[in-house]
């Protein structure tokens, strides 16, 4: 019974000690991928327990394709493997090759942190090369703007059909789609409008937009038309092409031509000028010395304020730096962060005042200097970050109060370790 025991404890001791850091990855979607078209490559990090320091997705080069990694959120995740729990971050690349053939991804490093009995312990884990194939026989060779759900939309801030002659018309033209990237997208080609002088506005892009429960990117164009004349205009309808990736057919979005109506300019009555009343000549001598002893009043004013503005600013500049040097002031910036901002940012605070403080990590300063209470809302503030469990929130008024008494501790210290001024010898102290 006892050498089942002892057996029993080797196994489970040996899977403890395997669980190790793992990453996997995927080619997002099915089917064949056309050049120019956007592909996601999903990466899935996982640690046991929890992590200590968030991932380090690098990015890196394929021939024949741009690769970037979108501000997105990621995305926690938890699994069970042989008894063992894991914590996991989710992160996706965004590849748009521009040529047929095929394509093998490098081995990717990703750097990381995590806790191995309680104690934080770095690791890289390491990707293997993806492969994947591009184009087809029913699919374009050439690179096209690829992507699915496009939708073009015009809007004026005017009514096109009530101009006047000198009056300026903003049109603005919306391109949104889903599976790409704001920079990917063509600009609009207009077109002239004869008559008419336009001015094109340098285009707006957006990505990460939230539409019906997907995420979307958008190329924002503005065009001011202005005239002189008054008639009647044409702006051009507008063709905007692009390959449906879920058909897999060439597209074109339209929007229709503008009539433009410009009336004559109104005409504006004149205001007949007023002239002033004669000035009594027996006042202009009084006012000649007004006017000249302001004027040696604003110069004095000057000369004064430009001798002693070096030293004001030279005192200004010193006083800001002072200020803003000052351990008090970091401490009230960083209660601030801990009052209202995110997790992440209160963490990133606390990590700079540990730092202040002459510590390495936040776990060196806590060992020393940390109380109970702010021990604990910092682990809980790291489970939440860095090992996907919700539930408690943290207490940030218990952190921000147990800094602010940590300050004041520590300036006491500062203090009490100074020798009295004057101090009193023995002699001094005995009656005579």
């Amino acid at each position: 019974m006892m050498r089942f025991g002892l057996l029993f404890w080797l196994v489970i001791s040996g899977s403890a000690l395997a669980a190790e850091p793992f990453a996997r990855a995927a080619i997002e979607g099915n089917g064949e991928i056309v050049p120019g078209q956007q592909m996601r490559l999903t990466v899935d990090v996982f640690v046991p327990d929890f992590f200590t320091s968030p991932p380090q997705f690098p990015l890196f080069d394929v021939p024949n394709a741009m690769v970037t990694l979108p501000e997105e959120r990621s995305f926690n995740l938890t699994q069970t493997i042989d008894g063992v729990q894991y914590s996991g971050i989710r992160r996706s690349y965004a590849i748009v090759p521009e040529v047929s053939g095929l394509f093998t991804l490098p081995d990717i490093p990703i750097e990381l942190g995590y806790a191995v009995e309680g104690k934080p312990t770095k690791a890289t884990v390491t990707i293997p090369g993806i492969s994947f194939t591009v184009g087809g026989d029913s699919l374009p060779d050439q690179p096209v703007f690829a992507a699915h759900g496009l939708t073009i939309e015009q809007s004026f801030d005017r009514d096109p059909s009530r101009l006047k002659a000198g009056d300026a018309l903003s049109r603005t033209i919306t391109v949104t789609a889903l599976d790409t990237q704001a920079m990917m997208m063509p600009p609009v080609d207009i077109g002239p409008a004869s008559g008419l002088q336009q001015y094109v506005k340098p285009p707006k892009i957006e990505d990460g937009i939230d539409m019906n429960r997907e995420t979307a990117s958008r190329h924002t164009e503005t065009i001011v038309y202005t005239t002189a004349t008054a008639g009647t205009f044409d702006i051009p309808a507008v063709s905007y092409p692009w390959f449906d990736v879920d058909s897999k057919t060439q597209k074109t979005a339209t929007l229709p031509d503008v009539k433009v109506t410009v009336g004559a300019a109104a005409v504006k009555e004149a205001i007949a000028p007023q002239l002033s009343q004669e000035e009594n000549p027996s006042s202009r001598p009084r006012s000649i010395w007004l006017i000249a002893a302001i004027a040696v009043a604003l110069a004095a004013a000057v000369l004064i304020v430009r001798w002693l503005a070096p030293s004001f600013a030279a005192w200004r500049s010193k006083h800001r730096d002072l200020r803003d040097g000052s351990r008090s002031h970091h401490l009230r910036q960083i209660t601030q962060t801990i009052r209202t901002g995110s997790e992440t940012a209160i963490y990133a605070a606390l990590q700079a005042w540990a730092s202040e403080l002459g510590y390495r990590t936040i776990a060196d300063w806590l060992a020393r200097e940390g109380s109970a209470d702010l021990k604990q809302q910092i682990e809980l503030l790291e489970r939440r970050l860095f090992a996907a469990q919700v539930g408690t929130d943290i207490d940030r008024t218990a952190i921000a109060k147990a800094l602010v008494l940590h300050g004041a501790v520590s300036d006491e210290k500062k203090r009490s370790a100074l020798p009295p001024l004057n101090p009193i010898t023995a002699d001094e102290r005995s009656p005579a």
